[in-house]
């Protein structure tokens, strides 16, 4: 899950990219309105997080031109404690959720698994493809109620096929949204990922990863198995 950081100051930025990171996000961090506009128009992203004090273009024209470009992206934006006014306005330009400065980390990330939840459909923390659970929290799966043992990159590909199962997804999505600036990771790496994903996910559940040649993936539901079996 791939979340761009639009935020100024770099004490705050530093400590929110170390927190989510160690949550298991790739986050790609601004500093500036005109980046955040530059990198929202060419990227794909999961979540914005958008001070709205930033240099160079406020933060609600960045939200506004985004709006603008028909994406539904879900944006949290950070403003100061004073500023009801400025969380009106944001509010009603199309922002998802704010909250005021200083905040807690934890909060914060709930927000975060909110915002994603709600954009994905998802009603929990969990996600569900027949036998098959992944805790969005915790960041861990279970097989037919048996815990899945997987690498970092392994629950970050189980979750962009989840959040998206029964949905071709291309390897550039993967790429997209698993990667952030500054990280090279080849098609022929996520072959080798997804290989050893489709392998752990064989060992007796309802479910599998099948591959469209020169396309992508597909998390198959329960069903879908049956039908192709």
């Amino acid at each position: 899950m791939r979340i761009l950081l639009a935020e100024d100051d770099q004490v705050l930025a530093d400590g929110l990219c170390r927190s989510l990171r160690g949550s298991g996000y790739a986050v790609d961090h601004v500093g500036n309105g005109s980046d955040a506009d530059s990198a929202l128009a060419l990227h794909e992203y999961d979540l914005l997080i958008l001070d709205l004090g930033l240099p160079r273009m406020a933060g609600l024209e960045v939200l506004k031109r985004l709006r603008a470009r028909s994406s539904g992206l879900p944006v949290l934006i950070l403003t100061a404690a004073d500023s009801v006014e400025q969380r009106v306005r944001g509010l009603d330009l199309g922002a998802d959720d704010f909250m005021a400065k200083p905040f807690a980390l934890t909060e914060l990330e709930a927000r975060v698994r909110a915002l994603v939840r709600r954009s994905m459909g998802a009603s929990t923390s969990q996600l569900r493809c027949g036998s098959l659970v992944y805790d969005q929290v915790g960041r861990m799966a279970w097989l037919n109620e048996q815990p899945l043992e997987l690498s970092a990159r392994e629950v970050g590909l189980l979750e962009i096929l989840l959040q998206r199962a029964g949905r071709l997804v291309s390897k550039e999505q993967i790429v997209s949204h698993l990667c952030e600036w500054g990280e090279e990771v080849s098609h022929n790496a996520i072959e080798v990922y997804m290989h050893r994903l489709r392998k752990k996910l064989e060992t007796g559940g309802n479910v599998r990863i099948a591959t469209v040649r020169g396309l992508g993936y597909c998390l198959e539901r329960p069903a879908d198995v049956n039908a192709s079996a």
